[in-house]
């Protein structure tokens, strides 16, 4: 069984602040980039959207405009005078 050390210890105290500021470097350079294309992709998304929406929208007017309603023959208009 070994007995552990002061170097040892150092070493992986080293190792475990290497790898922090490595990650944190990392992070500083990553991030940015990964954050800029998840908003383009929600912008993409927002806009397909839109697009849909607005397609719709001018589907359903435009089916209102070009369709009107027949008008009904009710009959002869018959003009009344009053009797006194």
């Amino acid at each position: 069984m070994e007995t552990a050390s002061f170097t040892g210890l150092i070493k992986t105290l080293f190792y475990i602040i290497l790898f922090y500021y490595l990650f944190k470097f990392a992070v500083r350079i990553f991030a940015p980039i990964l954050m800029q294309k998840a908003v383009n992709k929600m912008q993409e998304k927002m806009q397909e959207q839109y697009r849909q929406q607005q397609e719709q929208y001018n589907n359903t007017s435009q089916s209102t405009k070009t369709t009107p309603k027949p008008k009904k023959e009710v009959g002869e208009y018959i003009d009344y005078e009053e009797v006194k």
